[in-house]
């Protein structure tokens, strides 16, 4: 017969068979419930871990197609299932309410933020860059020197870029002609 005793994690660790409290005395109803998130999953995404270069793989495991869990991918050569602190906190970075999801723009001597669609954002970017790659082009120098470059454009790119990013922003800005391209990870 079960006594209130019993629901004592103290008591049952007195007198079961777990008397260092590591066992079953130290488990609770709500305990025995618990089910890990990745049990939950109805599928597993592969993934690169978007923080730095290293390029850790990653299994996002997904419910009802919501981020359910970010975890380290055993089978990764790289990182054998091991994620960083910023790896391991990955989830927050793409599920976190305060993350901002809309493109926002601020006007030259502007006070507030507004709300632009994409089609809007990226021609102001790339009227931007062709008029800066215009402006700012050297083909010669003052002794005939070919040049063919852009003195107006660079690129410093963030450890939050993986090695193929990392890779295309580099084709990118010396498709341009820039000559100033360096990444934070190197620096």
């Amino acid at each position: 017969m079960k006594t209130w005793l019993d629901a004592w994690p103290v008591y049952r660790q007195l007198t079961g068979s777990d008397p260092l409290g590591r066992g079953k005395a130290a488990r609770s109803k709500a305990t025995e419930a618990v089910v890990s998130r990745t049990a939950t999953a109805d599928r597993i995404a592969k993934s690169v871990c978007p923080y730095c270069a290293v390029g850790c793989a990653q299994n996002v495991y997904l419910k009802d197609e919501k981020i359910v869990q970010i975890e380290g991918n055993p089978d990764s050569p790289v990182n054998r299932g091991r994620l960083c602190p910023k790896g391991s906190a990955s989830k927050s970075l793409v599920t976190s309410p305060t993350r901002v999801t809309k493109i926002r723009y601020r006007r030259p001597n502007g006070t507030e933020w507004e709300d632009l669609d994409l089609d809007t954002a990226m021609e102001m970017i790339a009227d931007r860059v062709l008029e800066a790659r215009r402006k700012t082009w050297q083909d010669v120098d003052a002794e005939g020197r070919t040049l063919r470059r852009n003195m107006g454009i660079a690129s410093l790119g963030g450890a939050t870029l993986d090695n193929e990013e990392n890779y295309l922003m580099k084709k990118l800005y010396s498709a341009l002609g820039a000559i100033q391209i360096e990444n934070q990870a190197r620096i």
